[in-house]
C-alpha cells in the first residue's frame, strides 16, 4: 500500500526520536510444516507449558534455534499478526502488522478481483517506531532473548544488558482502533541508572470509504528518568487509528491492559477441561481464547470473524454458523452469543420465498458482492442453529431460528435428487477440489440437521406431522447416503466422497459425527491409516496429483477427531489427538490449531479453535443437544484414565460440572452438578451406553 504522509512530527526531547519504517502491506509469513511427530515418549517439543494457560519458548534446547513464528491477537476493533524471529545468538528481530477492519480503503472500479473487497487499512511496522533511549552516551538496545511466552498476549522478555533488563508484553485493546507493546525496563543494578529518551509521535493519514483516517504510532516514555536500584519503568508505543473526528482513542492504554486482563480472566473461568493430559487442557484453555477473541463492531452489528490477515467484519455459513456458532453458549460468553445470533438473523433475512440458494457469507460488512455458489451452505446453516438454539437454553431465541432452520431443510428437501441425497454445488472448499453434483458433506449435514430439528421442534411443541415428517426424511436420506457414497475405495468399505470420485476424501468422517456408523471401522482406518500425516488427516491422498496430496486443512482433522470418539475409537483417537495436539501447542507453528497449508500458510483462523474444543464437549464427552434444558452425552473415557470432567459449562440455561470417573475396567459413573455443587444427576454406564441429562 501506498501510504500519503500528511504529517509527521517528531518531538524531540534530548535527540531525535525514531522513524517509523513502513514494509510492504502484506501480512507476514508463517513457518512452514512441522516436521513428523515422533511417541509420546520422545517427542521433541519446542515450547513448554509453564501454567495451565501458558507456554514458554525453551531457549535452552540447543535445537531450538533459530526461530520465527507469528501469532494473531484481536480486538473488537484491530487485529494484529506479531511476527517473530530469533536467531542463533538470541537475537530478536519483530514486526508488527495491524489491521483496522472497519476502515476500508478505496476500492478502484478497474482493479480485478474478488479480493480486492478486503481493502482494509492495514500496514507492517518493524522496531524503528520504537523510542530511541541513552543510557549515558550508549543507545538503549534489549539484549538477547532469555524467554518467550504466550498466555493471550505475547510476552518477550531479554537478558539483562548494561545493568537492564526489558520485559515487551504485545496485546490489541478489546474495544478500541489500538495496539498496544508495553515495556517494563528493570534496573538489576544496586545503583541508580539514568535514562534519556526521545518520545515518538508520527501520524499519518488517508482517505477511504468511511473518510479521513488518522494513524498514530506513539509513545509515553519520559524523557528524562532515574530508576533507583532494583526498581522498573513502564511505558508503551501504540498503535492507533481515528476515523474522522474520533477523539481519544489512542490514549487509553492502561485501560485497554487491564481490559484485555478482564477478558483472558473471563474466558479463563468458564468451560475448563479437566484431564490427566496437560497438553490437551492447555490447548483447549488457548482455543477458547482464539475462538472467543475474533469479534468485530460492524454496521451490522458484532460479527464474529475468521481473521488471518484476510477475513475481517464478515461471517461465513461454514466458519461461523456451523464451526463455531454452537460452541459459543458452552463458553457463555455473552459478545460472542449475540455475535452468533446476528449470523443467524442476517442469514435469515436473506431467505427467499421461491428458495434460491441462499448466500454463503457475508464480507466486508455485508458490502462485498454476493457469490452465488450453492456449497451446501442450507445443509450447514440449519445443522449449526438447530445446535446454538437448544444449546443457548432460550425459548424466545430458538423461536426467532426456527423459520431459518424450517427454510433451510425445506432448501435440502428441493436440492434432494432422484437417488435420494442433497445436490449442491460445492462444498466449503468452494471448488478447490472437485465435489461433483452431490458430495457427502452437504447430504451429512442435512441428515444431522433434520434429527436436531426433531428436538428442538419437540422441545417448541411444533406439529407433530411436522416433525414426523423431518424423521421420515432423515431416514430416507441416511438409506440414500449409505447407496449413493457408500463404496469400496482404496481397498476400505467406506465412502466416496462423490459418485464419480475415486480417492479417500477427508469428509467422509462427516457421517461418523452426524451417527451414521454403518461403515466406521473402515472410515477410521482410512482416516487415521490412509489420510493421517505429521500434521492430521489430509484432504486427499491423490496419487494422480501430486499437489492436492500435500494440502491439509485442520478442520477435517477436528471433525475427523470428534467422528472418531463418537464412533468409540476412543484409544486410537486419543492417540492421534496428543500427536496433532502436541504439535499444534509445543511444535514451531503454535498456539493455535490452523486454516491449511499451503493455502492461508498456516493462518490461525478462529473458528477453527471452536471446532479444537468440540472434539471434547461432543467428541470424547459426547454431549448431544435434545431439547432446550436437555442433552444426552456417552463419555468415552480412556483406559489410562481414572477421570474427566468440564467445569463451569453454561450450556442449555444452566452452570454445571459434567464429570466421568471410572469405577471399574468397564464402568464409568457419570455425574452432573450445578452451580451450588448438588448432583443433578449420577449414573453407571458402560463405554458404549449414554445418558440423558434434563434440568427442571
Amino acid at each position: 500500500m501506498k501510504m500519503r504522509w500528511i504529517a509527521l512530527l517528531f518531538l524531540t526531547l534530548v535527540f531525535s526520536g525514531c522513524h517509523s519504517k513502513l514494509k510492504k502491506d502484506t501480512p507476514p509469513v508463517s513457518s512452514p510444516p512441522a516436521e513428523q511427530n515422533k511417541n509420546k515418549n520422545n517427542y521433541k517439543s519446542h515450547w513448554e507449558i509453564t501454567s495451565p494457560q501458558q507456554i514458554s519458548w525453551d531457549m535452552k534446547k540447543d535445537y531450538n534455534l533459530p526461530h520465527s513464528d507469528n501469532i494473531e491477537m484481536a480486538g473488537k476493533r484491530v487485529a494484529g499478526i506479531i511476527s517473530y524471529n530469533i536467531d542463533t545468538d538470541k537475537r530478536l528481530s519483530l514486526s508488527r502488522h495491524i489491521i483496522f477492519p472497519q476502515l476500508r480503503t478505496h476500492i478502484k472500479q478497474t482493479d480485478p478481483g474478488w479480493f480486492v473487497y478486503r481493502a482494509y487499512l492495514k500496514d507492517t511496522y518493524d522496531d524503528s517506531i520504537l523510542p530511541r533511549m541513552l543510557v549515558g552516551d550508549k543507545i538503549l538496545v534489549p539484549g538477547p532473548v532469555e524467554s518467550i511466552q504466550l498466555d493471550g498476549t505475547l510476552t518477550i522478555v531479554h537478558e539483562a544488558q548494561n545493568g537492564l533488563q526489558i520485559t515487551r508484553k504485545l496485546m490489541p485493546s478489546m474495544s478500541q482502533r489500538l495496539f498496544i507493546e508495553n515495556w517494563v525496563v528493570t534496573n538489576t543494578r544496586n545503583e541508580p541508572i539514568q535514562i534519556k529518551s526521545g518520545k515518538t509521535f508520527i501520524q499519518q493519514q488517508d482517505y477511504g470509504l468511511k473518510g479521513k483516517y488518522t494513524r498514530t504510532i506513539s509513545s509515553d516514555a519520559p524523557p528524562r528518568i532515574t530508576i533507583p536500584a532494583n526498581k522498573h519503568l513502564t511505558f508503551s508505543i501504540t498503535i492507533s487509528a481515528q476515523l474522522d473526528d474520533e477523539a481519544g482513542l489512542a490514549r487509553k492504554t492502561k485501560a485497554s491492559i487491564r481490559e484485555r486482563g478482564n477478558f483472558l480472566n473471563e474466558i479463563k473461568s468458564a468451560l475448563i477441561l479437566e484431564t490427566p493430559e496437560p497438553v490437551l487442557n492447555t490447548l483447549f484453555e488457548f482455543s477458547k481464547i482464539r475462538a472467543s477473541e475474533s469479534i468485530f463492531e460492524s454496521k451490522l452489528g458484532l460479527m464474529h470473524s475468521p481473521g488471518g490477515g484476510r477475513y475481517y467484519c464478515g461471517f461465513w455459513a461454514n466458519d461461523q454458523a456451523e464451526y463455531v456458532g454452537p460452541f459459543f453458549p458452552y463458553v457463555g460468553y455473552e459478545t460472542a452469543i449475540e455475535a452468533s445470533l446476528n449470523t443467524y438473523r442476517l442469514f435469515a433475512k436473506e431467505m427467499s420465498p421461491s428458495y434460491e440458494n441462499i448466500r454463503y457469507s457475508f464480507e466486508m460488512e455485508g458490502d462485498a458482492p454476493i457469490n452465488p455458489l450453492d456449497r451446501g451452505d442450507a445443509a450447514m446453516i440449519a445443522y449449526g442453529a438447530a445446535q446454538f438454539a437448544m444449546a443457548n437454553g432460550d425459548a424466545a431465541i430458538a423461536e426467532e431460528l426456527w423459520p431459518l432452520i424450517e427454510w433451510c431443510l425445506e432448501y435440502c428437501r428441493r436440492k434432494t435428487n432422484t437417488e435420494g441425497v442433497v445436490e449442491s454445488q460445492s462444498d466449503e472448499m468452494e471448488g478447490r477440489i472437485e465435489t461433483g453434483t452431490a458430495n457427502l458433506s452437504t447430504s451429512s449435514l442435512a441428515y444431522g440437521a433434520l434429527q436436531l430439528a426433531v428436538d428442538l421442534g419437540q422441545s417448541l411443541n411444533k406439529p407433530s406431522q411436522q416433525l414426523e415428517a423431518y424423521k421420515k426424511q432423515a431416514g430416507v436420506l441416511k438409506r440414500a447416503i449409505e447407496s449413493y457414497f457408500g463404496a469400496t475405495v482404496e481397498g476400505l468399505d467406506t465412502y466416496k466422497y462423490y459418485k464419480e470420485h475415486q480417492y479417500l476424501r477427508h469428509w467422509i468422517c462427516l457421517p461418523l459425527v452426524v451417527g451414521i456408523h454403518d461403515r466406521k471401522e473402515a472410515t477410521i482406518e482410512a482416516l487415521f491409516s490412509k489420510l493421517w500425516s505429521e500434521n492430521g488427516v489430509h484432504v486427499e491422498k491423490n496419487s494422480d496429483n501430486e499437489a492436492i496430496s500435500k494440502i491439509f486443512w485442520d478442520r477435517g482433522t477436528l471433525y475427523a477427531l470428534r467422528g472418531t470418539f463418537l464412533a468409540g475409537a476412543t484409544e486410537e483417537s486419543l492417540s492421534k489427538l496428543m500427536q496433532f495436539s502436541s504439535e499444534r501447542l509445543l511444535g514451531k507453528r503454535v498456539p493455535y490449531v490452523v486454516e491449511a497449508y499451503p493455502e492461508g500458510d498456516m493462518a490461525h483462523l478462529s473458528a477453527e479453535s471452536g471446532l479444537y474444543c468440540r472434539v471434547f464437549t461432543e467428541g470424547m464427552f459426547g454431549i448431544v443437544p435434545t431439547g432446550l434444558s436437555s442433552f444426552k452425552c456417552s463419555p468415552k473415557l480412556p483406559q489410562d484414565w481414572d477421570r474427566m470432567a468440564l467445569r463451569n459449562i453454561q450450556a442449555f440455561g444452566q452452570n454445571f460440572d459434567l464429570e466421568v470417573k471410572r469405577e471399574n475396567r468397564d464402568q464409568l459413573v457419570v455425574r452432573v452438578i450445578d452451580q451450588n455443587k448438588e448432583v443433578v444427576t449420577e449414573n453407571k454406564i458402560t463405554q458404549e451406553e449414554e445418558v440423558n441429562v434434563t434440568f427442571i
